[in-house]
């Protein structure tokens, strides 16, 4: 989801990046403050001083964002939590966990760093606000720190409401988690108030919008959809962990397959197996010894004329690592790999013999069965 985020630091281990997103909302930050927030406080400055105040601002919203960001990251890589690295985006920040916390205890502590930090932000900014008012700082820069001091109030506020994936909904999920001991049932619990959250944002953005306020409708709306969709991909996630717990590839593959001689000619492999089987993806072997694959793209590049003359041998894709999988490998590590090399079919062998096939639609189906029985 974040993947497409520019690297601009590495602290403490972990890649900082920036969505195209974040440039809009920065902007949004700068023009406002300029416009409206300095200008109520600032009456006197001048347009370039609101401006420089703006961009300050923002820059210390910035950073505060990815301070937050990083006590999560902190405490995850403490409970052994993978962190791919940490996306500002059009919402604010995320830290990327690879995998979900292995216990209540640990969700907790996780979750709730990144609102603990924005509210030690937050008084340090405030601290620092009032004693540079005290020893004659100019009132722009006293005006930046309180902002920041009230920002980062609020940012610590708003992520502890309970609408999961927030980290106010993450604490929940830890407190449904350590009371029932079903990370799933949990989830889906925590799913469940996020969506009514989410909805209620929502209306609350299309209430403001038929009123005349546009502008003011137009976030909560954003948002409301934003965590609707995340939430529910959240719980997509933690379903298919639970779905393929100790599942093997074997469990999850085809095995009863149509197979092809190398020495078959394209016209027979399309019109007696594709055509004929309703399969787009055959395996080649000859005296049970696996050669490689053949597709119904690799047909295609042929021209028609020539598939009498053309062999499957000619064509073939031969059986390598990248294009099969041990019949043994958990499914999980399948999904996993399927989604990092963008491959969606598979050979699986076992003891070097062909074992079957298992493609992805075989793994989504096997998902969509789990969740229709709940």
């Amino acid at each position: 989801m974040w993947g497409n985020g520019v690297r601009i630091a590495r602290l403490f281990g972990f890649d900082i990046k920036i969505d195209a997103s974040w440039l809009l909302i920065a902007t949004l930050v700068v023009w406002s403050l300029a416009t409206v927030y300095f200008p109520a406080r600032l009456p006197e400055a001048s347009l370039a001083v609101r401006v420089s105040a703006g961009v300050l601002a923002m820059l210390g919203l910035f950073g505060s964002l990815i301070l937050h960001e990083l006590a999560h990251a902190l405490v995850a890589r403490r409970w052994n939590i993978e962190i791919k690295g940490i996306t500002l985006f059009l919402f604010g920040g995320v830290a990327e966990m690879q995998s979900e916390p292995e216990s209540a205890a640990s969700e907790f502590r996780i979750a709730i760093a990144g609102p603990l930090a924005s509210l030690a932000i937050a008084l340090c900014f405030w601290i620092t606000a009032h004693g540079t008012a005290h020893l004659g700082a100019p009132p722009a820069f006293i005006a930046v720190l309180s902002y920041l001091a009230w920002i980062n109030l609020l940012l610590a506020v708003f992520n502890l409401l309970p609408a999961f994936p927030m980290d106010g909904g993450r604490v929940l999920r830890a407190w449904l988690w350590g009371r029932s001991g079903n990370l799933l049932e949990a989830t889906r619990r925590a799913t469940a108030i996020a969506v009514l959250f989410a909805y209620g944002l929502i209306g609350l953005g299309l209430y403001a919008t038929f009123s005349g306020s546009l502008a003011s409708g137009l976030w909560p709306a954003l948002i409301g959809l934003f965590l609707l969709a995340t939430s529910r991909a959240a719980l997509a996630q933690v379903e298919t962990g639970a779905a393929l717990e100790g599942r093997l590839v074997c469990d999850l593959m085809t095995s009863n397959v149509t197979t092809a001689r190398p020495d078959l000619s394209l016209n027979a492999l399309v019109h007696d197996i594709f055509l004929e089987q309703g399969v787009s993806f055959v395996p080649v072997v000859e005296d049970d010894a696996l050669l490689g694959y053949v597709d119904l793209q690799m047909a295609r590049k042929i021209d028609r004329e020539h598939w009498h003359a053309t062999r499957v041998e000619d064509v073939l894709e031969t059986a390598a690592p990248d294009n099969t999988v041990d019949a043994r490998t958990p499914g999980r590590d399948l999904l996993t790999r399927m989604t990092r090399e963008g491959r969606r079919k598979f050979l699986v062998t076992q003891e070097g013999q062909l074992a079957g096939i298992v493609t992805l639609a075989d793994v989504l189906g096997f998902l969509s069965v789990f969740r229709e029985l709940g």
